[in-house]
This record gives C-alpha cells, sequence and structure tokens, in this order.
C-alpha cells in the first residue's frame, strides 16, 4: 500500500533534447565574475607591477608589513630600505605594496 505517488522525470524542454536559453544564465554569470572580480584584479596587478619597476633611489614606500621607508639601493629582486638615520633593512620588492609622496617621512 503505497501513500505517495510516484514522480517521473520531465522530457526535454524542447523536441530537439537542447536549448540554447538553457547557457543564458552561465554566460551571464561568467560575465559578472569576470568584470566584477577578474579584470580589476588584473588592472590592479599590472599597476603594482608597474610601480615596483619604476622604483627609484630616494623613493618613499610602505611594505607589507607596514614599515615606511626611503629606498636606499635597488638590486634586481631586492631593495634596501632606510627606516631611520643610519638604520637599514632588506626587503623583497614584492613586499612594496604602496609609493608615498615625497616629504611623508619628515611628517612622521
Amino acid at each position: 500500500m503505497l501513500f505517495i505517488s510516484p514522480a517521473y522525470a520531465a522530457g526535454p524542454a524542447t523536441p530537439g533534447g537542447f536549448d540554447v536559453m538553457s547557457l543564458l544564465p552561465m554566460v551571464v554569470i561568467f560575465a559578472l565574475f569576470w568584470f566584477l572580480l577578474v579584470r580589476p584584479q588584473q588592472k590592479r596587478q599590472k599597476e603594482t607591477q608597474k610601480m615596483l619597476s619604476e622604483l627609484a633611489k630616494g623613493d618613499e614606500v610602505v611594505t607589507q608589513g607596514g614599515i615606511v621607508g626611503r629606498v636606499a639601493k635597488l638590486h634586481e629582486q631586492y631593495l634596501t630600505l632606510e627606516i631611520a638615520d643610519g638604520m637599514e633593512i632588506h626587503v623583497q620588492r614584492s613586499a612594496v605594496t604602496g609609493k608615498l609622496e615625497k616629504g611623508t617621512l619628515k611628517s612622521l
């Protein structure tokens, strides 16, 4: 004695079995994902690479760890930051997150 009737799967939406409109939501989701996440990230990465390649001696920068200093020496992968008079540290170029305006260190 069954109280629940059996459920059957529905047939295809179109007689051919494939509906182009079923792809539309996936295309819209992909486009939103691209324009809201991927594209801005690529743009930000290009700007960071440009900033790192244009670093020069005397520029004031901030690192990922929040250390603020003046570029004393430049190497291919590393740079030397002067964080106080006579106090220098070596950091990777990729650790630099931003370039500060001239005179920022004097106001600290």
